[in-house]
């Protein structure tokens, strides 16, 4: 049975559970259990002489606190303190009113949904940040059309739509490079200048482009 005592205020109890540790000299087991039971009301009495002042001075709700006090208090004490019979050292558990649980619950059920939201907002920021990076290195690496039509299909409809918007701008100022790469190539052939290394360096950088972007047009 616990050992009632009453909190700060005398509206509620603590409930003590008292764990008894009995030691003896020169007894059996069984005349050493025999006269434990006997003097466990007497130890019960002890404890609970030693908690009431000490509870009154903690809040109903702050059963953790007591317990801490109480263990540090009878903590390394013996009773009795002389004498040959069997003696006992003691550990205290602490328990709030029920009726205090009961107003403890919301609260504790809110903290609980509010860390349990924290912790996955947490995970979800990781793995988007993770995403992220991730998805820096195939845009970084983009060269065709084949890899970017496949990475799109990879990801989420929300990013896949990103990721066509990003490729179809970047692939926008394409054609104009390309349309200026050529004129440049032919306007120097329409006036005979012939091979050069200034038209060899534009043709050369046209058919890059071509090539990493697919554009089947060449030049004659």
């Amino acid at each position: 049975m616990p050992i009632l005592v009453p909190a700060k205020g005398d509206a509620f109890d603590f409930r003590l559970h008292a764990v008894f540790n009995w030691t003896a000299q020169n007894m059996t087991y069984e005349e050493l259990r025999f006269r434990a039971e006997r003097y466990l009301g007497w130890a019960a009495g002890i404890v609970r002489e030693r908690a009431v002042d000490l509870a009154r001075e903690h809040e109903p709700h702050r059963s953790h606190d007591l317990e801490r006090a109480l263990n540090g208090r009878l903590g390394g004490q013996r009773w009795p303190r002389e004498g040959a019979v069997p003696f006992f050292s003691v550990l205290i558990r602490v328990s709030p009113d029920e009726r205090v649980r009961e107003r403890l619950r919301p609260y504790w059920e809110d903290r609980i949904r509010l860390e349990c939201d924290h912790e996955l907002q947490k995970i979800r920021a990781t793995q988007a940040d993770e995403l992220t990076r991730r998805w820096c290195a195939v845009l970084q690496g983009l060269e065709d059309d084949p890899v970017t039509s496949h990475a799109a299909r990879l990801t989420g409809e929300q990013f896949a739509e990103v990721f066509r918007r990003y490729v179809e701008e970047r692939r926008e100022s394409v054609p104009d490079l390309v349309k200026l790469l050529r004129e440049a190539v032919r306007g120097h052939g329409d006036l005979g200048m012939g091979p050069s290394e200034y038209t060899e360096a534009w043709d050369a950088a046209l058919r890059t482009y071509e090539r990493q972007h697919g554009l089947s047009e060449r030049v004659n």
